[in-house]
């Protein structure tokens, strides 16, 4: 059962042919016997898991059932506030912190039936694409064990990819989704700022933090988007990709690819034209312009939102993500101030640009999951894989764009569709025709 899909069981919950106790019972039994189980989850919430799976079967021979994926297991990265369940982020400085209530997205989801499984690794506050965290676990790469799995929401891909989950939740401030997502294979949506609710998440930087699904398929993204939106489905019924307008973005984009991730994009490129999409390639200056603003932006924002609790106890950090955070306290706040003054109007520039068409295409990574021996050892190594991890995602989260990474065919290789701000429904019914293609 577990290599259903999470629509395909929320399916068969609905038929009567599977009970989701025994789903919830077997996740558990496969997350206790797995060797790398305890660098994936955090803590497990199976107390709670077997109430709401109870609850679920209740319904399910009742007929009442709240949503497609009533009585599907879920993960949780650990940002999410769990009521009575430590949430940590990661990080030693907030050790034993229980919050009192739900994320308002984990409400959601209880809501419509989900079954909470516990809580997943993720790097020091969430602020790294690498998913390389000392403190805590680093989650392995479903490909290569002895590489990072992409961060922050590191465990969150990971349990989907060892077979740990069928559906996880993670966040997306610069890539954290999209990076994991792509070095596991895996689907993975960065929805637009605002659009689904962080009340309850634990923040790293606010302005740019977002809540999002990794999964399977394009199905199971759009089931789970709509749970943690509290919002209605999209039409998930195939949907061919012919006719569509994709723009590849050649600034900046498209350098420093290594050999796989470029072949991967190539091969996605070719399939989608293969299959009748129209293809153009596009420059946008803006894009390399506030790429150029990131320093004055993220670093900024993250250390006014932890410097109290940071400064307190810096010790208690792994020095590469301290030194990232103290990044940002020498930027004043004219500079800040003028940096998203300069953004928004870069962000109505590459709207306008972009707008007439369906998508625009460009490699989710330029590398591949990167060394976590190497990470530990070389600091320029560390760096340098660190930014070039999360420069094509972190066009997105600039950009204000929603975004969704699919699997390419090549390991560890995505690509990425980016659509216009508050288009996820759009851009979920192009994915699938994406996702067709590529198939």
């Amino acid at each position: 059962m577990q290599n259903m899909t999470a629509a395909e069981m929320g399916r068969a919950i609905g038929a009567g042919t599977l009970d989701p106790v025994d789903l919830a019972q077997a996740y558990f039994a496969a997350i206790e016997a797995h060797p790398l189980s305890d660098r994936i989850y955090a803590r497990l919430t199976k107390d709670r898991a077997m109430a709401e799976a109870h609850a679920a079967r209740e319904r399910a021979a009742s007929g009442y059932r709240v949503s497609p994926l009533d009585g599907v297991p879920i993960s949780w990265k650990d940002l999410y506030d769990t009521a009575g369940t430590v949430t940590e982020a990661g990080t030693a400085l907030l050790k034993g912190r229980v919050p009192s209530q739900d994320a308002r997205v984990l409400r959601n989801a209880t809501l419509a039936g989900t079954v909470c499984l516990g809580k997943t690794h993720t790097s020091e506050l969430a602020f790294s694409g690498l998913g390389l965290n000392p403190i805590t676990a680093t989650p392995p790469c479903v490909n290569d064990v002895n590489a990072v799995s992409g961060g922050s929401s590191s465990g969150a891909a990971t349990s989907i990819a060892f077979g740990l989950a069928p559906v996880a939740i993670g966040t997306d401030t610069g890539g954290s989704v999209r990076i994991p997502a792509g070095w596991n294979d895996l689907v993975g949506l960065k929805t637009t700022s605002g659009q689904v609710s962080l009340e309850g998440v634990v923040p790293l930087c606010p302005q740019f933090d977002t809540v999002g699904p990794l999964a399977k398929t394009v199905e199971d993204a759009a089931l789970t988007y709509a749970v943690l939106a509290g919002c209605v489905p999209i039409d998930t019924a195939p949907t061919s990709i012919k006719g569509r307008k994709l723009a590849i973005l050649e600034t900046v984009a498209l350098d420093d690819l290594r050999d796989a991730p470029r072949a991967g994009f190539e091969t996605a490129v070719a399939k989608f034209a293969e299959h009748g999409a129209q293809i153009e390639r596009i420059t946008a200056p803006e894009v390399a312009v506030a790429l150029s603003l990131s320093a004055t932006l993220f670093a900024p924002e993250a250390y006014g939102t932890w410097k109290d609790r940071i400064e307190a106890a810096p010790h208690l950090m792994f020095d590469k993500i301290l030194e990232r955070f103290r990044g940002g306290a020498h930027v004043g706040a004219a500079e800040y101030v003028a940096g998203w003054q300069r953004l928004t109007v870069l962000r109505r520039i590459f709207s306008d640009r972009t707008a007439g068409y369906d998508g625009v295409i460009l490699p989710t990574a330029p590398i591949l999951p990167p060394n976590i021996d190497r990470l530990l050892m070389d600091d320029v190594y560390y760096v340098e894989e660190n930014l070039l991890a999360l420069r094509n995602t972190r066009i997105g989260n600039l950009m204000g764009s929603c975004a969704i990474t699919l699997p390419t065919g090549v390991p560890s290789c995505g690509v990425m569709i980016m659509g216009q701000p508050f288009g996820e429904k759009q851009l979920l019914r192009l994915s699938l025709a994406a996702e067709a293609a590529l198939a």
